[in-house]
């Protein structure tokens, strides 16, 4: 007796199941794996979380942490990493400048306030003349410490100076302010020999500042052109994994994550 094209196709999808059941559970696609070199610190307790959420988009990241703020560029540019997340914009265009290095922002993280600190005064008008104010020595965050010493009012600078000014480059300083250059890792250490001095965030918080009652000043988050950046190298920025890692950074999770480890010291800079 004739079988019917239903009963045929019946008996081919079986056998199509018994098939795959015994060749055993289909095999699912190995994540992508990413090597993000981040820095040692609070980082460390954020990134495990954009991990979780890069998991969900098949990206598997493995953290490679520094201590050297120049090593993750340079891992990055020898292709040792595929992304590092440590770093704002201007420190990376110096480096880029400096080293012929390729390498691009593709997503912000967060902006880490830089801010004036004083045990001595109050508050920024109860600074005396011919205060002495510390400042990081390093063009980038020198450059940063004054213009917000600008933006105070203290000094003028010379309107070419840029984003990195030195001290040759006031032009007004009504108040006989001695600019001292310190190391960025001393300044914070040498605040109580100081009528003020403009530390990093990070490093307020390394050598024990107390943020919230020596602070009597700080940037503002809105344009602030030192947001610290996820960065690639220039031919993987079209790379279809870079929104899906960005993506991963730029969570509700990650902002909760970014509060906890930095006790409010951070501000996180997506919509």
């Amino acid at each position: 007796m004739a079988v019917s094209v239903l009963s045929r196709r019946a008996v081919l999808a079986g056998s199509a199941i018994l098939a795959s059941v015994l060749a055993g559970p289909v095999a699912l696609a190995a994540p992508q794996v990413l090597r993000v070199g981040i820095m040692a610190g609070e980082d460390e307790d954020v990134w495990p979380v954009v991990a979780a959420n890069a998991a969900r988009e098949g990206l598997e990241l493995r953290l490679v942490t520094f201590s050297d703020y120049n090593a993750p560029n340079e891992g990055l540019a020898e292709h040792e990493l595929d992304a590092n997340a440590f770093q704002h914009g201007p420190f990376l265009d110096a480096q880029n400048k400096a080293k012929g290095y390729g390498i691009v922002p593709v997503g912000h993280t967060y902006v880490a306030p830089i801010g004036l600190y004083s045990t001595r005064w109050k508050s920024v008008a109860a600074l005396p003349d011919k205060a002495v104010i510390g400042v990081p020595n390093d063009p980038t965050n020198e450059g940063r410490a004054l213009l917000l010493l600008q933006k105070l009012g203290l000094i003028k600078l010379a309107a070419d100076a840029g984003n990195t000014p030195t001290a040759l480059d006031i032009t007004e300083n009504p108040h006989n302010i001695s600019i001292r250059e310190l190391d960025a890792g001393v300044v914070g250490r040498a605040l109580t020999d100081l009528d003020g001095a403009v530390i990093n965030t990070d490093w307020a918080k390394k050598v024990g500042v107390d943020i919230e009652k020596t602070r009597i000043a700080q940037e503002t988050a809105d344009n602030n052109p030192y947001i610290c950046i996820i960065a690639v190298n220039g031919a993987d920025k079209s790379a279809p994994w870079v929104p899906k890692l960005v993506s991963a950074y730029q969570q509700p999770n990650v902002k909760q994550a970014l509060d906890k480890a930095f006790h409010g010291a951070v501000l996180p800079s997506w919509p």
